[in-house]
This record gives C-alpha cells, sequence and structure tokens, in this order.
C-alpha cells in the first residue's frame, strides 16, 4: 500500500504547510516543488490516502496555487477536518466561503471512509425489563439542514452467525453530540437515539442460547447506508457491563467488548455461590446446575504464587443444585503479599475432568466482602461488571455502603473502614487541584460530608467545586504527598444505585462511577447547552456578539484577569482604586471554570456565557492583562485597557522565532490582536521596548508601572499584609518564603497540561528551616499538580490564593527561577534567591532569555537543593552581597514606581488623555 503525503513530507516541509499564510516565497516554492516531487514519484495514491481537506492542500500545493491554498489553510485553522457535502449519491467536499474554488472530481470526491460515523451511548438503564439505550449517532459533516438524518435504525448482530434483529430508534435531541463533535460549522443536536430492547427480545436472545450480540446503527447518507458498531464511554452506565439474571440460569451480560456495545448470553454450568474465611483458610462453595459436568479443581494464581484445590462435595443441598467447596490457605495465599497501596489480583480458574479452565461466574444472590490482613491490607472478594469474580489483596479501602442528599442539596456518605482515622480529598482529575472535605470516623465507619456548593477553602470563603470529575480518597494525615493515597469506592452490590443526579439551589451535580466503583463527583459544567462548545461559541461571537455591540454602551467597567482564573494582577488594582473613588459605573468581572473567588460587591460572568459576551459588548470600559481573543473587535466609545502581566525576561513574541516556542500563525496575528486596545500599559523602559517591537504594538503604550505594584508604596500596606497573614493562619514568629516558579513548556502531563517541576528536597527543607520558617508555594496558573507535603506546617499550597501581590507583602524572601515575580518583588527591597538549576537548557534551548541573568540577577542564582537551603539560613549574609547589585536593578526594572501606576492608568481610561 502506497504511503500517504503525510507521512513521506519531511517535518520541515509540514510545518511549511501548517503555516503557509505566514510562510516566506522561497518557502512556499520549497513546498510547492516537495507536493509536484512526492506525487509524480509516488503517484496518486498517495495523495488518496489522506483526508479530504488534506487532499485538497496538497493538491494545490503541487498545483502553485498559494492564493487558494492561503484560504484553505486558514479555513482549517479556524474549523478542522470540517466541510460541506454536496451531492446525493456521489458526494463531494465543498469548503463554506470558498465555493468558487475549483478543483478535480478525484480530489473532491467522498467514500465512506471520508465520511465515518460517531456513534456514542451515553447512558444504560431499565424501564422495567425493557433494556434502553441513549446516545447519539451522526455521519462526519452532515447534520442535514433540517436536522434530522434521511432515515436511521438499530440492529442487533450476532458475532459468529451474523444474524440480525431489528430495533426501534427512537430520535432524540442530544446538545452533547454537538459538543463532542468539536467543531463549529455543523449542529448535531438532532442526532441522539433511544433504543429499546423489549424484554421478549431479550427473552428470545436467551432462547437461542450463549453468543454474542452487537448492538450496531445504521444511518442513511449519500450513496447509500452508513454502519457503525456504538462505543461505550468511559465512566457510568455507559462505561460499564451489568447483569441481568432470567430464568433457567441463563445471564445476559449487557456491556462492551473491545469497546462496541452489545449483549452477550451466557449459559454457565457452575457459579460461585458464596465465600467464607474462618480458621484462617478462604472457603469459596460452587453450584453446579443439574445434569451438568461438574468442575474438579480451582485454581489461583498471581506471579509465583500457584495454588490448587481439589472440589470436595457438599451434602444437603435444598434445591436441585449440586454444591462443591474449595478451600485455601490464607497464610499460603498472601505470603508474597507486598506493602503499602499495591493491588494484587489472583487469577481464578475453575477446571475440569479434562483439564480445560473457565473463569468462574458469580451467583446472582452473591455478597461480596473483605477480609483483614497484616500492616493495613485486606483480602478482597468481590465482583466486576460482568459478574466475574475479584479476588484481590490490596490496602483496606474505603467502602461506601450509603449515600445521603440533604435538604440544602449536600452529599453524605457513609460507609466501612477499619484501618482508622484518615483525612479525606477529593481530586480533581485533570487539574489535581485538592480539597479536604470534612469527615467522622466511629466504629470501624466513616462520614463524609460533601457541599459541592460551598467546598471550604485552607485561605479563604467557601468556593464551589469547579466542573469535572473529583474523585475520593483516605490519606494519612501526617503524608507527605499522594504516594499513599487510597481510593473510595462504592460497594459492589449497590453499583446500579448510580448515577445520582442532585440539583442543589444553585447549580447541580451527579456522583458516578469509573473502573466499575471509583466514586467521583461531577458538578455541572458552567456554561448552558446554548453556550457550549465550538459551534454554539461560534454562534455566540459570530451574531450574539455583533447584535449586542449594535445596542448603547453603558456606564460599566469589565475586567478579566488571567483569562477570568483570578481576581488579580492590576485589573484588580484598577478596580479597587474605581471603588475608592466612587466612579459611577457597574463593575463585572469575568470567571473561568476555575471559579476563583470573586468580589462579592461587583456583578460576576462566566467567560465564555452568553452574559460575558454581552458585558464585552456594552460596557464603556474593558480592563485585561490577557488578550481576549481574535473575534473580539472594540467599538467606537468603548475604551479596552490592556495592563499586560509581566516583565519580560524570558523571550516572547516575535523575539521566539527561529526556537520550538515559536508559533508564525500567533505573531501574524499580534497587530489585529493589539489594535484592540486603546493603550498598553508598560512597567518600565525595559518593556517598553520589549513589547514594542516582539509583540508588533502600533498604538499606544503607557509607560505607567504596572498598577498591581502600588501595593509596596501603599500607606496601608502593613495593615493589609497582617489581614493576609491573619486569613492564611500563618504562626507568629515565624519567617516566609515564597516560592513562585514559572512553568516548563517541556515537562506536560498527557492532558498538555503542565507538570509541576519539583527539584527542591521539601522533606530536607523542612528538617532545616522548619522550626522559624514556612514555605509558600504558588505554582504559576499553567502547572497542575499537587504540592507535596502541603498542610504539615512548613509547606503552604498558596497557589489558589486570590492575588499573588498579597503574598509579596507577607514573604521575607523571595525564591523564583525566570518567572516575572522577581520584577515586581524587588519593589521591595526583600532579598531574592533565583533556583536556576536549569539554566543553560532554559536559556540555550528550551526559551531564551533578554539578558545575562548570571550578571544582572539581584541575588544569588542557585543549582542545587542544599544550596538554596544554606542561601536561606543565610539570607542576611545574601542581602549584603547583593546589595550594589539589587540598587542597579530597581534602577532598571523599578521606575517608574512611586505608587501612582493605578491613578496614571484609571486618569488615561477615563479622559482618553495621558496625566499631565
Amino acid at each position: 500500500m502506497a504511503q500517504s503525503l503525510a507521512d513521506l513530507a519531511s517535518a520541515s516541509v509540514q510545518r511549511i504547510l501548517r503555516f503557509f499564510p505566514e510562510s516566506s516565497q522561497a518557502e512556499r516554492e520549497e513546498l510547492c516543488t516537495t507536493a509536484r516531487e512526492l506525487l509524480d514519484t509516488h503517484g496518486a495514491k498517495a495523495l488518496a490516502e489522506l483526508p479530504p481537506l488534506d487532499r485538497v492542500v496538497w493538491h494545490l500545493a503541487a498545483e502553485s496555487r498559494a492564493e487558494d491554498l492561503d484560504a484553505v489553510v486558514r479555513h482549517q485553522r479556524r474549523d478542522p477536518n470540517a466541510f460541506q457535502v454536496t451531492g446525493g449519491r456521489s458526494p463531494r467536499l465543498e469548503l463554506p466561503g470558498l465555493r468558487d474554488l475549483k478543483l478535480p472530481d478525484r480530489i473532491t470526491a467522498l467514500t465512506e471512509r471520508d465520511l465515518p460515523v460517531t456513534a456514542q451511548l451515553m447512558s444504560v438503564g431499565w424501564r422495567g425489563d425493557d433494556l434502553v439505550w441513549e446516545g447519539y449517532a451522526f455521519i462526519a459533516n452532515l447534520p442535514r439542514p433540517s436536522g434530522r438524518l434521511l432515515g436511521r435504525s438499530a440492529v442487533l448482530e450476532e458475532a459468529e452467525s451474523g444474524r440480525r434483529i431489528k430495533l426501534r430508534m427512537r430520535r432524540t435531541r442530544s446538545e452533547q453530540a454537538t459538543v463532542a463533535s468539536g467543531q463549529a460549522l455543523h449542529c448535531y443536536d438532532r442526532t441522539g437515539f433511544e433504543i429499546v430492547v423489549p424484554a421478549r427480545r431479550l427473552r428470545e436472545l436467551a432462547e437461542d442460547g450463549a453468543g454474542q450480540w452487537f448492538l450496531n446503527v445504521e444511518l442513511k447518507g449519500p450513496g447509500g447506508t452508513y454502519s457503525s458498531r456504538v462505543r461505550q464511554r468511559d465512566a457510568g452506565t455507559a462505561g460499564h457491563n451489568q447483569v441481568s439474571h432470567l430464568a433457567d440460569g441463563v445471564r445476559l451480560v449487557v456491556g462492551f467488548t473491545k469497546n462496541a456495545v452489545g449483549i452477550t448470553v451466557q449459559q454457565p454450568t457452575a457459579e460461585i455461590e458464596s465465600f467464607t474465611v474462618t480458621d484462617g483458610e478462604l472457603r469459596l462453595v460452587i453450584r453446579v446446575r443439574p445434569g451438568a459436568k461438574p468442575p474438579t479443581d480451582l485454581d489461583i494464581v498471581e506471579g509465583d504464587t500457584k495454588l490448587s484445590s481439589t472440589l470436595t462435595s457438599l451434602s444437603g443441598s435444598k434445591d436441585a443444585f449440586r454444591r462443591y467447596e474449595a478451600a485455601f490457605d490464607v497464610e499460603r495465599l498472601t505470603a508474597d503479599d507486598p506493602e503499602g497501596i499495591k493491588t494484587r489480583q489472583f487469577k481464578v480458574t475453575l477446571r475440569g475432568a479434562t483439564g480445560r479452565g473457565q473463569t468462574p461466574v458469580l451467583a446472582e444472590d452473591f455478597t461480596t466482602g473483605r477480609h483483614p490482613l497484616a500492616s493495613g491490607r485486606e483480602l478482597a472478594v468481590h465482583r466486576d461488571g460482568p459478574g466475574k469474580l475479584q479476588l484481590v489483596t490490596r490496602a483496606v479501602r474505603p467502602v461506601v455502603d450509603r449515600m445521603t442528599v440533604t435538604e440544602a442539596g449536600g452529599l453524605v456518605l457513609e460507609g466501612t473502614y477499619p484501618a482508622g482515622e484518615k483525612k479525606v480529598v477529593l481530586r480533581h482529575g485533570i487539574r489535581f487541584e485538592e480539597k479536604e472535605p470534612p469527615a467522622e470516623f466511629a466504629d470501624g465507619r466513616f462520614t463524609i460530608r460533601i457541599a459541592p456548593e460551598a467546598v471550604p477553602q485552607p485561605d479563604g470563603p467557601e468556593l464551589p467545586l469547579c466542573p469535572g470529575r473529583w474523585y475520593l480518597f483516605f490519606r494519612d494525615a501526617d503524608a507527605w504527598d499522594k504516594s499513599g493515597d487510597v481510593p473510595v469506592t462504592i460497594r459492589p452490590e449497590q453499583v446500579r444505585e448510580l448515577p445520582l443526579d442532585v440539583s442543589g439551589p444553585q447549580g447541580s451535580y451527579t456522583v458516578d462511577r469509573r473502573y466499575f466503583d471509583r466514586l467521583f463527583i461531577e458538578p455541572e459544567r458552567l456554561l448552558g447547552p446554548d453556550e457550549h462548545g465550538a459551534y454554539r461559541q461560534r454562534e455566540l461571537r459570530e451574531k450574539y456578539f455583533r447584535q449586542q455591540q449594535k445596542l448603547p454602551l453603558r456606564d460599566a467597567v469589565v475586567y478579566m484577569s488571567l483569562e477570568g482564573r483570578q481576581f488579580s494582577d492590576s485589573p484588580r488594582a484598577v478596580y479597587e482604586e474605581l471603588v475608592r473613588r466612587g466612579a459611577d459605573v457597574e463593575h463585572i468581572w469575568t470567571q473561568d471554570g476555575g471559579l476563583p473567588e470573586m468580589p462579592a460587591e461587583a456583578r460576576v460572568v462566566r467567560r465564555d456565557s452568553r452574559a460575558w459576551y454581552e458585558a464585552l459588548a456594552r460596557s464603556r470600559y474593558v480592563v485585561v492583562n490577557t488578550m481576549v481573543g481574535d473575534w473580539f473587535l472594540t467599538r467606537p466609545g468603548q475604551r479596552v485597557v490592556q495592563t499586560w502581566h509581566g516583565t519580560p525576561l524570558k523571550k516572547v513574541g516575535k523575539d521566539l522565532l527561529g526556537t520550538a516556542q515559536s508559533s508564525p500563525a500567533y505573531i501574524a496575528s499580534l497587530p489585529h490582536s493589539y489594535r484592540q486596545f486603546d493603550f498598553v500599559v508598560s512597567p518600565n523602559p525595559h518593556t517598553t521596548e520589549i513589547m514594542r517591537r516582539a509583540y508588533s504594538i502600533e498604538g499606544d503604550l503607557l509607560e505607567a508601572g504596572y498598577p498591581r505594584n502600588d501595593v509596596f508604596h501603599a500607606a496601608d500596606r502593613e495593615a493589609r499584609a497582617a489581614r493576609v497573614r491573619e486569613r492564611l493562619g500563618l504562626p507568629d514568629g515565624k519567617k516566609v518564603i515564597l516560592y513562585a516558579p514559572t512553568w516548563r513548556e517541556d515537562q506536560r502531563h498527557e492532558s498538555k497540561l503542565y507538570k509541576l517541576d519539583l527539584r527542591i528536597d521539601l522533606a530536607a527543607a523542612q528538617a532545616e528551616l522548619g522550626d522559624d520558617h514556612v514555605l509558600l508555594f504558588r505554582k504559576h496558573p499553567r502547572v497542575h499538580d499537587n504540592v507535596p507535603g502541603a498542610g504539615r506546617g512548613f509547606v503552604w499550597d498558596v497557589t489558589r490564593y486570590p492575588d499573588i501581590a498579597d503574598l509579596y507583602l507577607i514573604a521575607d524572601v523571595l525564591i523564583t527561577d525566570y518567572s516575572s515575580a522577581f520584577f515586581d518583588f524587588a519593589h521591595s527591597g526583600k532579598p531574592i534567591l533565583f533556583f536556576t538549576y536549569d539554566l543553560e537548557h532554559y536559556r540555550d534551548t528550551l526559551r531564551g532569555l533578554y539578558f545575562d541573568l548570571t550578571t544582572r540577577a539581584p541575588g544569588p542564582l542557585l543549582e542545587t537543593s542544599e544550596d538554596l537551603v544554606k542561601a536561606l539560613r543565610g539570607i542576611d549574609q545574601v542581602a549584603v552581597e547583593y546589595r550594589e547589585k539589587y540598587t542597579e536593578f530597581v534602577k532598571d526594572f523599578c521606575v517608574p514606581g512611586d505608587g501612582l501606576a493605578t491613578a496614571r492608568v484609571i486618569d488615561r481610561m477615563l479622559t482618553g488623555e495621558p496625566t499631565p
């Protein structure tokens, strides 16, 4: 098979294609020459292997149609893989806005492979004895103008025989289909489905005997019928198998095989009915159906542990089953059991006289249980979704056996945990942010009380849980990190009680499961059905926002700090000064999905919500410290202030060209982006020069100093510092170290969020400094990881504290690296240490710096954790050694520094003229 052009082209050529609109003439010629050579060498087959839009761009490149290629690449950036389809029997690709693009049929012709079907299950339930599947299914780029498919049906297909059973498929509405499509061109809301398998059909499947049936959807599309198996989710009822026990011992496993949805009919001759652990022995009772040949042995294997028990007959059965027993010495079974939290799962096999084995299934009335072992571990005899035996040794698990919703919408979880008191942790599955809900322990049981709309914060008011999945763990009270965390699970017999949907006074949340019995809490998303996803956002930006801009302006100020992640920085300083002046304006703060603390006196709008777009369109003033978006345009009479948020040490904007961090598309967008602002605030001459060049700023730069740094010169700074210390609960008499590092672009999680690159030995630092110091750890907003040692008296995780400026006031010394924090902190005159363990890599490979930190830094550059601790112990001597460098640094980077930056910015914003 011929390779596609995507495989054959070099990385440099593919980069030229990706950034074609910004490429030079020489680069364009290189791309076109390469495309022609590849097609000449490998022929049309290499082109045919590509997805539709890639076929178009490579064809245009080979034809040297630069103008058309530019337009198509820009379309791909706006909406990757999205296009329109024309033609009923012979479908063709068409690009919106590019209808006159002349392309040959071999490029635009679409096959079934070019129009894949997405068929996603969202829930599995029962309506009486009827099975109900709900989900959505659509053909990519074929929503149909009316929102309906021309026709569709559902089919159960038997894996071996191919026998098909047609099922009723009712059309429903599913906004999630449009969101999940990830594109902004098409609306798939009307592609939801409900498929009901009546009880009589389920009985027919049972009568047909053992077999596996897969659920398929069939959709009418251009040129014929498109079919796909329905896929499972990763959580909830649509992600886990369920067992239904019918008469005569038939089991229906409603679930998933290789990610496909289906029904497996089983007729087991032997089932495990019960277990006991008595006198040091694990005893399993196996029952065998009448007329069936009984197994002879039961094997348990894991690693070097290999045990076998011959089944012994039990007498006295009250029914037609014959019963047998297998017995295992628990001490032998667990002889190789590790300490700690590692789970050890055994393979259990029933064998007959021929030696052939089968995985045992559990009887309908089997009751799971646990047996305590030494060292805080247990032997668990459990079940999985398909109803198979799960035999494991593990750390003692907290197991929920009761869930209650309070009148106020709170959640109470009760269960068993015989291993003593622990700290309960709620951890976000992506952000890794942690909360500690209150818990009570008594008589081997626990009670956890969670109010998702009002969770306690270690340094401030109660706040709601942000959207996403929050998993529950138990942790030792003196644990240094999360390595010993034990997950909270739900009793297997009660998994059918989930999902638990709760509506509270201000919002809703769901309690559900993953990995069969792992509990999580998921608050509802903040945006409504008409706001969520790429399609709705395009509608809001292109239609609603433009409509609102035609309405009169209001005397209001919209503030946004770090895309809404904080109530902080210069926008906060501007807000507080306007409030102090008594300005007759409405104050509107932007809040993102992280749900940061916001001022109670202001109106708060969710970023990307309808209310947010309305506020941006109609407020007379907008104050931000990051970009708003390419779609945003300032209207006449509106004043938009960009306060920005740092002094550049690491290279930015156009100055990154030629490095791995550069994006020609972003750089090309800079002139337009900065035309959105009436003026941009600069903190010093160094920044003015760099920002003008690196960000292609054509308009005004107001070298006012940063409003956020007025705090260092405020008359009430000592009183404010005292309030901050009290809010954090810092111990009296201890020196405060603030550690505020930047992120590392080459340290990412699989989710593309940045990792915490921790090189300080926090345990050693606590041993040396803990008696008379505390360490405030401030992660960069882009970093998502928990901080080891936080909450044990020395390390304090202050990442969620609203404003780092408050932390500057209480810090006796700052530790940083390449963060702009030290430019601000230098206003305080207090010592600064630079933990630059990767200076050469960061400077020469990763990012690049504007000046030589080794000669101009107002403090020592330290490479090891030991050197850092030593410098902290001798911080007074360090201050003396760097006094001259510090003074020079302040002259270069902290001027203006008179405490009047906020006044200068506000006066310019309100009057449109610079302050005299």
